[in-house]
């Protein structure tokens, strides 16, 4: 089932590229008391992801965090090298953190995963953007197909 607005994040253990390599962030620790903008897509270095998703992100991250959100973070199924150097390509800095969900056990738990196995792929997660105060889900932005609309930085930033 997929997650909906007014349910909690699921619990699930992350990763982001540290200084000494892969760090857990615990989803549970980092919703708390927070409130967080969290954007999925299917892949790292990817098309649309690369040219228009992430970069909307980066750009807008000030005026998102103007209004009262304490963090902006890019979730994958991909793992945290990955993910590091694609923040670095990016240009995230501490404007985006870069979370790996590598084995997709976030993505599945929330019921965002779809298969590109016939792609070579495997599972990843769907295209969304989400705002999640203390754990839970207040806005939903979900994508029905391949493009980037209502999930965009700047969608969010009107939700907000």
């Amino acid at each position: 089932m997929t997650i909906k607005v007014g349910d909690k994040v699921p619990s699930a253990t992350l990763f982001e590229m540290g200084s000494d390599g892969p760090g857990a962030v615990s989803t549970d620790e980092f919703f708390a008391g927070r409130k967080v903008v969290l954007f999925a897509l299917p892949g790292a270095f990817t098309p649309t992801c690369s040219a228009q998703h992430v970069p909307g992100f980066v750009n807008n991250a000030e005026a998102i965090k103007a209004k009262g959100v304490d963090d902006i973070a890019c979730l994958s199924v991909n793992d945290a090298f990955v993910m590091g150097a694609w923040g670095k390509d990016q240009g995230a800095g501490d404007k985006v953190r870069m979370l790996a969900d590598g084995s997709a056990d976030f993505t599945r738990a929330a019921g965002l995963e779809f298969d590109l196995s016939d792609k070579g792929l495997g599972v990843r997660s769907k295209r969304y953007a989400m705002v999640v105060e203390d754990g839970v889900v207040k806005a939903l932005n979900l994508e029905d197909g391949g493009g980037l609309t209502i999930s965009s930085a700047e969608s969010i930033l009107d939700v907000l």
